[in-house]
C-alpha cells in the first residue's frame, strides 16, 4: 500500500471502483466524441482566423471543453448549467425559502435546488446558442441561416448543452470525481497538444532566441504554481474536539480526543470557474448586441466590451470575483452553526470553548481566517497568467494559467476521491 503500483492494484481489484472507473472514462469518451460533431455549414479557414489569439473566445472555449472551437453540437459545454447554478446560488441570498431549502432540508432540499438549476440551463443555453448563432454567422463562420435552421441549430446546440450538464451528473453519482470538473478537464487534456504548439510557434524561440530566458520562467513559474496549488489545496487547519464521558453502567465511553480539519480552501476551483462564467457570460450577451442596429445599444455594448478588453482591470476583475467567491461559496457549503450543534448533540466540544453559540462563533472567525487567505492566494494564482501575458505578448499564457488550475486541482481532488475509496476498501 505505501508503493504507487500497489495503490493502484488495489484500484483495479476493487469491483465497485473499477466500475465506477470505467463508467467515468466511457461518459468522457462520448462527451469527446459530441465535440468532434460540428454544426453544419462552417467555414474552417475564417474559424481558424477567430480563434487566432482571441484571449475571449479561447477561455470560452476552455468552458466548452474544447467543443467550442470546432462548432460542434456540444459548443456550449456546461457554461449554461454553471451559469445557472451560479444564478440559483445568488438566490439563496436574496430568498430565505431556497436558502433553506439548500441548506437546512437535506438530502430532498438539495435534490430540488439541483432540479431548478437544471430546469434554468435550458432558456440559459437557448438564449447564448442563439447569440453565438447569430455572432458567427454575421461574422461570416457559419453561412446565413434561414429561420427554420436557425431554430433547428439552436434546438442542436441546447440538446447538446443539456446532454453534457446529464452526462456531468452521471459522473458525479456514479462514476468518480465531480462530473462537471472532470468534463472541462477532460477538454483541458484534449487540447493541451495544439495550445503547447501554438505557444511554441508564437514565441519561436528557434528563430528568437532572446524569448528561452522567458520561456525557461515560465516553465519554473508553472512548477512552482503546480506545487504551490497542490500544497495549499492539501493544508488543513484542525480544531481539536474532545468527547465528553460518558457513564454507561460499569463502562465509561467517550474522553476521546480528536480534530475538526479545516481546509484552506474549502471552495477548491470553484470559485475560479464561477468568476470566468461571470466575466465570460456579458461578453456573450454584448457581442452580439454590438451587431443590433441601434446606436445607442451598439455604443454601450462596444463600451463595455472595451473595458472588459483592458487587461489590467480585466485583471483586477478577475481577482475581486475569486476573492468574493471563495468566500460565498464557503459560507453557502459550510454552516459553523450547524457544526457546533452537531458536536453538541454528539456530547462533544472544542477545549476552552463553551457549546452552542460560542463555538459556532469560534469555528466562524477560524474559517473567516482561512477563506480569506485562501481566496487571496486563489485570486493571485489566478491573475498571475494574466500579468505574464502582458509582459512576455504571449496570448496563450492568460488561457494557459486558468487551464492549469483546473487541471491540478481537479487532479488532486480525484486522486483524494479515489484514496478514500480505497481507504473504505480495505476496512
Amino acid at each position: 500500500m505505501n508503493t504507487f503500483t500497489e495503490k493502484i492494484r488495489l484500484v483495479f481489484q476493487d469491483p465497485v471502483l473499477r466500475k465506477r472507473i470505467f463508467i467515468t472514462l466511457g461518459l468522457l469518451i462520448a462527451f469527446r466524441v459530441l465535440a468532434a460533431i460540428p454544426i453544419p455549414g462552417i467555414n474552417v479557414s475564417q474559424l481558424n482566423t477567430l480563434f487566432a489569439g482571441n484571449q475571449f473566445l479561447g477561455l470560452l472555449n476552455v468552458f466548452s471543453g474544447g467543443g467550442l472551437s470546432q462548432l460542434s453540437i456540444v459548443m456550449l459545454g456546461v457554461g449554461p448549467y454553471i451559469t445557472g447554478t451560479i444564478i440559483m446560488q445568488l438566490l439563496t441570498l436574496l430568498s430565505p425559502k431556497l436558502k433553506a431549502m439548500y441548506q437546512e432540508e437535506g438530502e430532498a432540499g438539495r435534490m430540488k435546488f439541483a432540479q431548478y438549476s437544471r430546469m434554468l440551463t435550458i432558456p440559459l443555453a437557448m438564449i447564448q446558442a442563439f447569440g453565438f448563432l447569430v455572432l458567427l454567422e454575421r461574422s461570416g463562420i457559419i453561412s446565413t441561416l434561414g429561420t427554420f435552421d436557425l431554430i433547428r441549430n439552436i434546438a442542436i446546440v441546447t440538446a447538446g448543452s443539456t446532454f453534457l450538464m446529464w452526462i456531468g451528473e452521471r459522473i458525479t453519482e456514479f462514476g468518480v470525481g465531480n462530473g462537471t470538473s472532470l468534463i472541462i478537464f477532460a477538454g483541458i487534456i484534449a487540447r493541451l497538444p495544439s495550445n503547447i504548439s501554438q505557444a511554441w510557434f508564437t514565441a519561436d524561440p528557434l528563430h528568437n532566441p532572446s524569448q528561452i530566458p522567458s520561456i525557461l520562467a515560465i516553465l519554473i513559474g508553472a512548477v512552482i504554481i503546480t506545487y504551490a496549488v497542490v500544497f495549499i489545496t492539501e493544508s488543513e487547519r484542525p480544531i481539536p474536539v474532545t468527547y465528553a464521558k460518558r457513564v454507561r453502567g460499569n463502562k465509561v465511553y467517550g474522553g476521546i480526543s480528536t480534530y475538526l480539519p479545516l481546509r484552506l480552501t474549502q471552495a477548491g476551483v470553484i470559485p475560479i470557474i464561477f468568476a470566468l462564467s461571470l466575466l465570460l457570460f456579458p461578453q456573450v450577451i454584448f457581442q452580439f448586441l454590438t451587431a443590433i442596429h441601434n446606436g445607442i445599444i451598439q455604443a454601450i455594448s462596444q463600451w463595455v466590451l472595451n473595458v472588459l478588453q483592458n487587461q489590467w482591470l480585466y485583471a483586477i476583475l478577475y481577482f475581486i470575483l475569486v476573492f468574493a467567491f471563495t468566500y460565498f461559496y464557503t459560507a453557502i457549503t459550510f454552516d459553523p452553526h450547524m457544526i457546533a450543534e452537531n458536536l453538541q448533540k454528539n456530547g462533544a466540544f472544542i477545549p476552552g470553548v463553551r457549546p452552542g453559540q460560542p463555538t459556532a462563533a469560534y469555528v466562524s472567525w477560524i474559517l473567516n481566517r482561512l477563506t480569506a487567505f485562501g481566496g487571496l492566494f486563489l485570486g493571485v494564482v489566478a491573475v498571475l497568467p494574466l500579468i505574464v501575458k502582458g509582459m512576455t505578448g504571449i496570448a496563450s499564457l492568460a488561457i494557459g494559467g486558468t487551464a492549469l488550475l483546473i487541471v491540478v486541482s481537479v487532479i488532486v481532488d480525484l486522486i483524494k476521491q479515489i484514496d478514500a475509496q480505497v481507504s473504505m476498501r480495505e476496512y
